[in-house]
């Protein structure tokens, strides 16, 4: 062959190369690279889960919600740990505390628990945070095993709890909740999941009956067997006041399943959110905003209360976005081992398809037991990927040769551009291999450096903080949200980015979701190599649209309700 061939054959090679790289997601790090590192040890956060090695009861396993989120609105995102204590201290409070911990915007943060006044909820579950009384800070809803709590905002680094004022206190064990404004009257309405009817006196015995074994091993019970609670959910008075209308709404739950996972979303693009809710080995619930007031359940109808095969799954977080870049919210449901993490990808108004083998994401998930999850764009290529906690509740299970083991891995699934996603997380660093309790997953810049972090929580001990070190090298763009007519927060508005070539993308501002957690509700927006963003739209929750042009990227920026421009509030 001349040395002409040579050059022309490894020209074409090159530029196959080059077409599969961008048909599989091009400017991927090499394989084996460490995408995130765990930071935990330099960020000197101490917090730590209580916990118990045997896990006797089901109610020491389902804690560990994790919030990002600015309460001093210095621009720096900060963390809320929420925190349980176990079967035997429960009784001599004051014990498991949850932290709060202000970002000093180097790399380091400081527990100001104490100060704030946020520390002691009591058997603390999950999390959400949202700006109930339209004052343009932030506040915070603490769920529990028994009241659960809301933290006023005081605007000066401490919070009061206004639960009693308030009238949220929902008494039986709450799981996932999450802020909204479901009338779309300006002020932010509250949904919380309840889970088991338990009380500390009269918890079933371990190991005792047939919803205690598991593989032939003495277990925790529960939830099989044991009874079922309702749902709340608390309308705004606009005078600091709710009042609870699940029953008048239609999301009471009157059959009592095992809520979990809660998000609102807007699923047939109509200016009114829907709510999803995950529920714990039954049907769950998509509820259809009526605009009237209340919701009706098209769970079943629409295809995402059940698995592919019919059956309820052991519902636990729940993911939403727009993996596809159709306009159209997908939901990611995780759940038990030995059963795949529900993908319901959105087809038309309130139709989905369960394709989570058609997406490539079951047969990896299938040896985890999935807790919080999220869609988010790590590279910045424009696709959103989709990252999962794991670990099981049985630590048991080490016992049993070749089975899934207690403390699991985190998955990491690379959006492929084609409908499908590769799992990654295992070859992706030590950050991410790394086994752990996994329970509530967060994420948010948290760096302020243009790409998304996480942050898992860890059920036996510390959470990880896990800084993203390849996003950056791509552009993005990060938007703020302040309603005026609408909820201050913006949660419901819907923001839709257009560039010049082939990226739209669609975002929605969320309370809630995950498994338990609370994300930055920044909305961030991967741009691959583009340097400015022609379009953005805005459809606030009031009906009001706002569009904007020409918006340079590596830009974190503001949008108000009704004012004519943005404005940069920090650029990388």
């Amino acid at each position: 062959m001349t040395r002409r061939a040579v050059q022309a054959a490894l020209i074409a090679t090159g530029v196959a190369c080059l077409l599969a790289a961008e048909r599989d997601g091009g400017g991927q790090p090499p394989p084996g690279q460490a995408l995130f590192t765990d930071v935990t040890p330099a960020s000197g956060i101490t917090f730590k889960h209580a916990f118990t090695p045997d896990k006797q009861y089901i109610l020491e396993s389902m804690s560990g919600g994790v919030a990002i989120f600015d309460f001093d609105r210095n621009g720096w995102p900060d963390l809320y740990f929420v925190n349980s204590p176990t079967v035997a201290t429960a009784a001599a409070p004051p014990s498991a505390r949850s932290e709060l911990w202000r970002n000093n915007g180097d790399g380091t943060y400081t527990d100001v628990t104490e100060q704030a006044g946020v520390g002691w909820p009591g058997w603390g579950m999950g999390v959400a945070t949202g700006d109930y009384d339209n004052d343009g800070w932030e506040d915070l809803y603490v769920t529990c095993f028994g009241p659960d709590h809301l933290y006023r905002n005081n605007h000066d680094g401490t919070f009061s709890d206004v639960t009693a004022k308030a009238g949220v206190s929902d008494p039986r064990w709450s799981t996932g909740a999450a802020f909204a404004d479901y009338d779309n009257d300006g002020w932010l309405d509250l949904f919380v999941a309840n889970y088991v009817d338990v009380t500390l006196d009269a918890l079933p015995e371990f190991g005792k009956g047939k919803t205690c074994q598991y593989q032939g091993l003495a277990v925790q019970c529960g939830p099989k067997g044991l009874p079922g609670s309702g749902d709340s959910l608390f309308h705004n008075n606009r005078d600091g006041t709710f009042t609870e209308v699940s029953d008048k709404a239609g999301v009471a739950d009157r059959a009592g399943r095992f809520g979990m996972g809660v998000s609102w979303s807007d699923f047939n693009d109509d200016g009114y959110v829907d709510l999803y809710v995950a529920n714990d080995t039954g049907p769950n619930f998509l509820y259809r905003n009526n605009r009237n007031g209340t919701f009706t359940d098209l769970g079943l109808s629409s295809g995402t209360a059940l698995s592919e095969s019919g059956e309820a799954q052991a519902s636990m977080g729940v993911a939403i976005g727009d993996e596809a870049r159709r306009g159209r919210w997908s939901i990611f449901v995780t759940n038990f081992s030995d059963e795949a993490n529900a993908f319901y990808r959105h087809e038309k108004e309130f139709q989905f398809s369960e394709a989570s083998y058609a997406t490539q994401t079951a047969k990896a998930g299938l040896p985890f037991v999935g807790w919080g999850a999220g869609f988010f764009d790590y590279d910045n290529d424009g696709w959103l990927d989709l990252l999962v906690a794991n670990g099981h509740v049985y630590p048991q299970v080490d016992r049993i040769p070749g089975r899934a083991t207690y403390r699991q891995r985190t998955l990491l699934y690379r959006n492929r551009r084609d409908g499908t996603f590769a799992e990654i997380g295992q070859d992706a660093g030590p950050a991410l291999s790394a086994v752990r309790a996994g329970r509530g997953a967060a994420f948010g810049d948290l760096d302020n450096d243009g790409d998304v972090d996480v942050v898992i929580g860890d059920l036996d001990g510390a959470p990880a903080l896990l800084r993203n070190d390849v996003g950056n090298r791509q552009n993005f763009l990060a938007i703020d949200l302040a309603g005026t007519t609408s909820n201050h927060t913006g949660l419901g508005a819907r923001v839709t980015v257009t560039s010049a070539d082939d990226l739209r993308q669609t975002e929605e501002r969320r309370s809630g979701g995950s498994y338990l957690s609370q994300s930055d509700t920044r909305l961030h927006v991967g741009l691959e190599k583009r340097t400015i963003v022609p379009a953005i739209r805005v459809r606030w929750p009031s009906g009001v649209t706002q569009e904007f042009s020409n918006v340079p990227a590596n830009a974190f920026i503001s949008i108000t309700e009704g004012e004519p421009a943005w404005k940069v509030v920090r650029q990388r």
